[in-house]
């Protein structure tokens, strides 16, 4: 890759942006290893990131105790290449031209860590396909397969 190519960039959109979004964000970041921009923003953000959320990351290695829940604003969407959705319905502003998906996901908020892994998982086996799709030449599925 040469210096002039620019980074695909992708945005996780939920509602409070404490857990689904927080999740997906930080597995893009750790399993793409810094070659996507990542951004993560809540349409109504909590005051706090999900503590199991952060336990249930913790549990693959992922630190995400520093995050903090963010209003999401037209700017970071535009900003985007890849737009993925997570429940927060008709408050995601939408852009021509951008990648739109929206993953149904059971919502972590008020969960148990039982409840919890089998989402985490999934947001992973989505962001894996989502890196192979965004990263074609970067072989990151078979790195991702690790943990």
């Amino acid at each position: 890759m040469s210096a002039t190519t620019t980074r695909p960039s992708v945005i996780f959109v939920c509602v409070h942006n404490a857990g689904r979004s927080q999740m997906a964000a930080a597995f893009t970041t750790a399993l793409s290893g810094g070659a996507v921009e990542v951004r993560s923003a809540g349409s109504v953000p909590a005051e706090r990131i999900n503590p199991v959320a952060v336990e249930a990351m913790r549990e693959v290695g992922i630190d995400i105790t520093g995050e903090q829940p963010k209003v999401l604003t037209p700017e970071a969407v535009q900003a985007s290449d890849a737009v993925i959705t997570m429940g927060c319905g008709d408050a995601c502003p939408f852009y021509p031209g951008k990648r739109y998906e929206d993953w149904v996901l059971a919502d972590p908020a008020g969960q148990g860590i039982e409840a919890v892994r089998p989402i985490r998982d999934e947001i992973r086996a989505r962001v894996e396909a989502l890196l192979a799709d965004l990263l074609p030449a970067a072989g990151t599925r078979t790195e991702a397969g690790r943990g």
